[in-house]
């Protein structure tokens, strides 16, 4: 007896929410889920502590140490990150440094983002009037205190728009760990498309990347509104 044609519907169904796919895998997709939110957390706090310090220390105005953040700065802007994750990954080892793919993964994003992030908070900085300089510095201060207690604050109010949507953009790249083994949502996804020949996995980590990002570009946009841009 023949098999009755499946409508388009229910094609659509067989591709991309089989069932017992979706029961099968979706233990993987949610421990992808937990590894990718790790990666992000901390790239976001490391890369944007390391920005602010690059971005203080540049304010120094020691010549040699500003050349060699600038320099850094512009290989890491320069670079794509897959190139540094293969690079780090594959080129450390023959030097005799082996770091974990999860590690290799949450250093590379948070130098790159390091780097956007120092170049938003110099900008910030210089936006601040020198009037605010010479203010702070003729009641006593000095410069360090000026930096940090005067300059800084404003500084970094004004650099958290576009801060926030550069963050955003540097966690997405989270992705990326799937090329090193990284088990975050498009290893999980792909690795049970490979086993199932079947695009249900690859639709599950879609929707998890939906469920992780959408809040948190949201959440951008009204930080986005929150800390309009005003010069200090």
């Amino acid at each position: 007896m023949a098999t009755p044609e499946l409508s388009a519907w229910q094609r659509f169904v067989e591709t991309f929410f089989r069932p017992d796919l979706l029961a099968e895998y979706s233990d993987d997709i949610a421990l992808g889920m937990v590894v990718t939110c790790e990666v992000a957390v901390l790239v976001l706090v490391c890369g944007t502590a390391l920005g602010l310090l690059l971005a203080y220390l540049r304010a120094l105005r020691f010549r040699a140490l500003n050349f060699l953040i600038v320099v850094f700065v512009d290989v890491m802007r320069a670079l794509p990150p897959l190139v540094l994750i293969l690079l780090f990954y594959f080129g450390l080892p023959s030097v005799g440094i082996s770091l974990s793919s999860f590690v290799v993964l949450w250093l590379v994003l948070t130098l790159v983002l390091a780097a956007f992030a120092e170049e938003i908070f110099w900008a910030g900085m210089l936006s601040v009037r020198d009037g605010q300089w010479q203010a702070a510095r003729s009641t006593g201060l000095g410069f360090n205190q000026t930096l940090v207690w005067v300059i800084l604050p404003q500084a970094v109010r004004m650099t958290v728009p576009p801060l926030t949507n550069r963050a955003i953009a540097i966690t997405k790249n989270t992705a990326l760990g799937t090329v090193i083994g990284v088990g975050e949502i498009l290893n999980q996804a792909t690795t049970a498309q490979s086993f199932t020949g079947s695009a249900t996995p690859l639709m599950m980590g879609a929707i998890a990347y939906v469920v992780l990002f959408v809040p948190v570009v949201m959440l951008g946009r009204w930080v986005e509104t929150r800390f309009a841009w005003k010069r200090a």
